[in-house]
């Protein structure tokens, strides 16, 4: 008898074990088009993949993290990862592998207490989801990045399947209305510029897994787009999608000529002797375009960086906005409106402690001499 009871015992054990927290399950299908089991309730979790945590932080889940990749442990003089800053407890959390996904099971099965749910965004970087959840027996999701510009649903969708996930719904709501009320707002104050009027400009110096110097640049860049300016990067319609990213030769930026210039300080990082800006000063091509000569050239925040910053996108846009028109944002100022959508976004106003480590800041006109 003895015997039996114990054995039923056990076996209550391993059932309780075994079930999820507070009981129940419920079944998602990811962004990945993946049928995902996962609790009923989820208040552990871990993310990897690049941007995966700033999507929990946009939702101020945060403090469900039980672990962090090795990007969040770096220690560099350089961070331009509005979340991070805001949130410099990351940097003291276990590791659950290297950064861009590259996971590793054992230091996650190892976590104390261990993540219901691993969130993962770029899936076909670093370890497989499939093989992952499989390994750890924790349900993996996938989540997706996506143009600002082009394809904001799917930064929607993505939000909004993470919210449900976690108990966030209303707050994934006001994240995206959020974003959507400030491209709105950005593409209000320029729809009525005849396209004459327009001014055409250029940015180089884009970061892209690292510093660039002035080739690199987005014919795509968003906050030109949100602002109706006249891209002098981008094909004109019918010539072909615009890419995210290109580099150019220095002949086609001295051929188009623009009427204005913006860097991406994030150049700064190759030193004084090197980068987008060194090039401007001493490069006697550049130093025969216009907007050199007339000194209208102008820096604007990374937002590249460990995949794209919404925040920063839509807080250049309006230092864009303030540059080409200023009659149409005189109510603008850019380091406020930045600060403004830092602290809503990422619960903190990060600007000042983001660009002080750059030779050059954000949102001022470049000295050239």
């Amino acid at each position: 008898m003895n015997k039996f009871f114990t054995a039923v015992l056990s076996l209550l054990i391993t059932l309780c074990v075994a079930l999820p927290a507070f009981g129940g399950t419920r079944t998602i299908t990811d962004m990945a088009g993946r049928t995902v089991e996962i609790p009923e309730n989820v208040e552990r979790v871990v993310c990897s993949g690049p941007g995966c945590l700033r999507y929990l932080t946009y939702l101020q889940g945060q403090n469900m993290i039980v672990g962090v990749d090795s990007i969040e442990h770096r220690k560099t003089r350089f961070d331009a990862r509005p979340y991070a800053i805001a949130n410099p407890q990351f940097k003291k959390m276990p590791l659950i592998g290297e950064f861009r996904g590259h996971d590793n099971p054992e230091l996650i099965l190892g976590l104390e207490p261990q993540p219901q749910v691993i969130f993962k965004t770029y899936k076909d970087m670093g370890y497989d989801p499939d093989e992952l959840q499989a390994k750890t027996g924790i349900p993996v999701i996938c989540l997706s990045y996506a143009s600002l510009a082009a394809k904001r649903d799917v930064i929607y969708k993505s939000l909004q399947l993470m919210g449900e996930v976690i108990g966030k719904q209303e707050r994934a709501k006001e994240v995206c209305d959020f974003m959507e009320s400030h491209i709105t707002d950005l593409k209000k104050r320029t729809a009525d510029i005849p396209k004459e009027k327009r001014k055409s400009c250029y940015v180089g110096g884009i970061a892209k897994k690292g510093p660039h110097g002035f080739q690199s640049t987005e014919p795509a860049y968003p906050p030109f787009r949100f602002v109706n300016a006249l891209n002098v990067a981008c094909p004109p319609k019918g010539k072909g999608k615009p890419l995210q990213h290109a580099n150019v030769s220095k002949e086609q930026i001295i051929a188009w000529n623009p009427e204005i210039l913006f860097v991406d300080i994030s150049t700064s990082q190759l030193g004084e002797n090197a980068g987008a800006i060194h090039e401007i000063k001493t490069d006697p091509a550049y130093q025969s375009l216009d907007a050199v000569a007339s000194g209208k050239v102008y820096t604007v925040l990374p937002y590249n960086w460990y995949s794209r910053n919404y925040g920063s996108i839509i807080a250049d846009a309006y230092y864009v906005g303030k540059v080409l028109y200023p009659e149409k944002f005189k109510d603008i100022d850019p380091a406020a409106e930045a600060d403004a959508i830092y602290s809503f976004m990422v619960g903190a106003p990060v600007l000042a402690t983001m660009t002080k480590a750059f030779s050059v800041k954000g949102f001022e006109k470049l000295e050239l001499n």
